[in-house]
This record gives C-alpha cells, structure tokens and sequence, in this order.
C-alpha cells in the first residue's frame, strides 16, 4: 500500500530502539527526554501513523493539548481503516480538552460511536446517554474512586462527594482516560468501568462541608440526603461510603458498595470499629448514630438544610462540628 507516495515497511530498528527506550523514561516520569526520542523516531519513519500517535500519547501526559491535537490529526490520516482506530479516541480526547467540539465529534464518529447532531454541530455534544460510570481522582497520588455520570466519551461529571484530600468537588467536570483501570460491580450484577482522571475540565462552585451528625437510624441519614438531593445538592455519609483498598485492589473489579449487607470485604484495608472514613466494617447489624457526612452545599444553605433535617425528628437527629474542607 502507498500513501503519499511512499510504501509502507516495518519499521527500522532504530525505530523500535528509541521508541522503546521512550516508553521506559515515560514510566519514569522523564517526557523531555522521551519527547526527544519520539521525535527522533518521527523523524525516522514519518509514514507510520504509530510514530505520530505515539507522540500525541506522549502530549496528552504532559496534557499539552495543542501538539496532541496536531500528532493525533497527523497518525489519523495515515491509518489504513478509517474506523475504531485508539488514535481517534485520542483525538477525542484532545480535542474535548480545547472545547474544538467539530473535531471532538469527528473523532467519536470515526471511533465508531454514534454522536446526536452530527459533526456540523457547533456546540458540545450532548445526548450520548453513555450512562454512569466511575472515576479514579488523583490517580497518582491520594487516589480516590467516585462516581459520576458520562457527558461523552471523556468526561465525567463526579456525583459522589469527593473526600478533602483529593482536591475535588461534587458536580466538577474532569477529563478522564479512555482505557478503564478496574470495574465496580452491584449486587443486580451491573458492571462499570473505572476510568483514570487526567485533569479538571470544568470545576464546580459549591464547597464541601464535613459535619458530624446523630441519626437514630439508616432511615434517618437517608432523609438528609434526599433533603439535600430535593435542593438540588448532595450529602453522603462518608462512614459508609468510603473504603480503603490498596492500587492493586482498587485496579481489579470489587463489588460497589451499596450500604447494605455485611462489610467485611477481605480487600478493605480499612480499620474496623472507627466512626468516620475508617470505620467502613462493621458487622451488619450494628447501626453506629454518629456519623461523619459530606455535604455539597453553598454557604447560605447548609446550616439551613441541617436544622430543617432536624427539625423534622428532632428526638433523632442532630449535628454539630460542621467544617468546610473543600
């Protein structure tokens, strides 16, 4: 086959050399110095799409969106099928970093996704109804799994309350990886990916709150977090919503955590008997009242939404030590 006038061939040793010297200093965190190698291999085989989507691979960890966008355009148009090619999720994923939402479209099109309103369309594609999924926040550092609901393809807008320490808040928009680092299983038996954030795309304007609340029972926590979700925010009770498991746990496919049943999940690495974040493994059967809870919510609200709780069983319900974390 010709393309542009040239045949395609293996790729040179030197070629294979300095690309796969590129991907050892990529996993050491050394992108100057596999740039440099990439665009040497480049230089060597500029008709292998490999040599151009390798290189936008490297951009998009270096969230360098414009030179991803211009190797990504490059390995495209070098392909030799003109659909489901992992270089035009790519593309996707550069182009939804620029808001370049015509090319953005273009891509999950020839990815083999269907995408409502065509690529004419100027704006951000919506309707794609990709369902829920989750999210690794941080991924390389304090990484914490929440949920969320998929916008397209790269993005997913975070649901759960994030805890403090990763530095994100419910309702934000993040960029998120193509490839799923772990699933999360329900009881129906439903699975959902896990994908790896790459970066805030869009944040979000309410802060979180951490409050200690007594709730007599189950039912009484859970009128706080419909009371919050009818003001159109969020509470959670972080006392049984976050585990802690270890990279190699987190990566593989565990049942989600739906608050019922026994918590004596053999990959919780959480410290049992301890209310709060730590205290997620119980027996089953003993309800703890004092529970420590995020809550999404503006400054004007939260303290308003908490005593309306209150006010509505006040022989079973009560808060105190409300901070914002985040």
């Amino acid at each position: 086959m010709r393309i542009f006038g040239k045949a395609r061939h293996r790729p040179s040793a030197s070629w294979r050399q300095a690309t796969d010297r590129a991907f050892t200093l990529i996993g050491d965190g050394r992108y100057e110095d596999a740039g440099r190698l990439l665009t040497r291999a480049a230089d060597l085989e500029p008709w292998l799409s490999e040599s151009w989507f390798n290189l936008a691979l490297l951009h998009k960890f270096r969230h360098d969106w414009e030179q991803a966008r211009a190797a990504g355009l490059r390995a495209v148009a070098l392909l030799e099928k003109e659909t489901g090619a992992p270089d035009w999720w790519n593309v996707g994923i550069a182009a939804t970093a620029l808001q370049d939402w015509p090319l953005a479209r273009r891509a999950w099109q020839a990815y083999g996704l269907k995408v409502p309103g065509g690529t004419a369309a100027a704006g951000e594609p919506v309707g794609m109804e990709l369902g829920s999924a989750a999210v690794r926040l941080s991924p390389e550092g304090e990484a914490e799994v929440v949920w969320g609901r998929r916008l397209d393809p790269a993005r997913i807008e975070v649901l759960s309350i994030p805890l403090p320490s990763s530095g994100r808040r419910w309702g934000e928009v993040v960029l998120h990886d193509g490839v799923p680092h772990g699933e999360r299983t329900t009881a129906a038996g439903d699975t959902y990916p896990v994908f790896d954030e790459i970066e805030l795309w869009a944040p979000s304007p309410v802060p979180t709150w951490v409050v200690l609340i007594e709730a007599a029972t189950e039912a009484d926590r859970d009128a706080l977090e419909q009371l919050a979700a009818d003001a159109g925010f969020a509470a959670e009770d972080w006392s049984s919503s976050v585990r802690l498991l270890c990279r190699m746990c987190s990566e593989s496919r565990m049942p989600a955590d739906e608050g019922d049943g026994e918590h004596l999940d053999p990959h919780d690495h959480s410290e049992p008997g301890q209310p709060g974040p730590l205290g997620h493994r119980t027996d089953g059967h003993l309800w703890v009242p004092e529970r420590e809870c995020g809550v999404a919510a503006p400054a004007s609200l939260v303290r308003g939404l908490l005593d309306g709780w209150v006010a509505d069983s006040p022989d079973s319900r009560d808060w105190r030590d409300l901070e914002e974390v985040c």
